[in-house]
């Protein structure tokens, strides 16, 4: 599950996108899911009354800063509310879901090449809109402004934008993945890559670690 906190006007629009798994397991056995003609695994009207009931119910059992808001009006309110679940079908194989993912795992709310003009007091951009039949439209927005839409999507200290759930979720991981594996009769889970400490310097600051810190050209 990966949360995206924008829409293409940089507006605060939070969502997730979550991927599924087309069969279940029981912690022995792989179950089935119970399909229409191959495209679905939950019917979207159930699974959006669902997910609308189980997220209101835990919100109202969280402790929030509520000081000077009537929560439980904001609560019936967005109760009353149609919530929006879209379900896509299942994907061709492993290198769609990857693409999937990268759209929204790495990304920040605007990058430099939807960016058209930058001056004293403005910025212009471009953007998709998607009630428009994804026509391409410029908007401009002052600077202060500009930077207040980026600024939302700055995920609060202790936030976490992906998580893992069910069989991924990592406590026990490997050994539940092997179970899945032995069960599906494929083959075994390769080791796990071991990316030595110099290269996540490398990747991660832009460190080389080895490079002498005193000359530009001698090695440690």
């Amino acid at each position: 599950m990966v949360l995206h906190t924008w829409g293409q006007d940089l507006n605060f629009h939070p969502h997730v996108h979550c991927i599924v798994t087309g069969r279940g397991f029981d912690g022995n056995h792989c179950i089935e899911a119970k399909r229409n003609k191959n495209n679905f695994l939950f019917p979207e009207t159930s699974l959006s009354k669902m997910y609308h009931a189980i997220f209101l119910a835990k919100i109202q059992e969280m402790t929030l800063e509520t000081q000077g808001l009537d929560f439980g009006s904001i609560v019936n309110k967005e109760d009353k509310k149609r919530w929006n679940v879209y379900a896509k079908a299942p994907f061709g194989g492993p290198s769609q879901v990857v693409e999937y993912l990268g759209r929204y795992t790495h990304k920040i709310a605007i990058t430099k090449h939807w960016v058209l003009r930058v001056n004293e007091s403005h910025i212009v951009f471009r953007h998709k809109d998607y009630a428009d039949g994804n026509a391409i439209k410029t908007m401009q927005l002052t600077r202060t402004e500009f930077l207040r839409r980026f600024e939302m999507h700055i995920l609060p200290k202790g936030f976490t934008k992906i998580c893992h759930y069910g069989f991924l979720q990592n406590h026990g991981k490997r050994e539940r993945l092997t179970k899945i594996r032995e069960a599906m009769k494929l083959s075994t889970l390769p080791d796990p890559v071991k990316i030595p400490v110099a290269i996540r310097m490398l990747e991660k600051y832009g460190k080389d670690i080895f490079k002498c810190p005193c000359c530009p050209n001698g090695r440690m």
